[in-house]
């Protein structure tokens, strides 16, 4: 084997290790919806994941249109699917704006954050 193929060869494993090694929970959809509007009565969100998240080193916090933090019980992935964070309320949120502010760990470790809109229509 070529010096050429050996370096080629390296390169190409290095590139594939990069690239699983890198794997974090990026959000890919929620509902309510991001920056959507739905009709009064939500009492959970849930959040998509592109991977598998770890509840327990999870942290959601939604702040209501008083600016406040709104009661919630603690993340738990929703009906078995590691992907979806669901997080639910003690009661119906009012009607206003919503921000959700989130940081979340997957299951291998990876930690991200974010943070997205959405309002309850009166």
């Amino acid at each position: 084997m070529s010096f050429r193929t050996a370096a080629a060869f390296v390169v190409l494993a290095l590139v594939g290790l990069n690239t699983s090694a890198y794997a974090h929970a990026h959000l890919r959809s929620a509902q309510p919806p991001v920056n959507g509007a739905v009709p009064a009565g939500v009492q959970d969100i849930r959040i998509t994941y592109s991977e598998a998240v770890e509840p327990r080193f999870c942290q959601v916090t939604v702040t209501g249109p008083d600016g406040k933090p709104v009661p919630a019980g603690q993340p738990t992935t929703a009906q078995g699917d590691g992907k979806i964070l669901a997080i639910h309320f003690e009661h119906p949120l009012s009607p206003g704006a919503y921000k959700v502010t989130w940081h979340a760990t997957s299951v291998d470790t990876h930690k991200t954050e974010g943070s997205y809109g959405f309002t309850i229509a009166p």
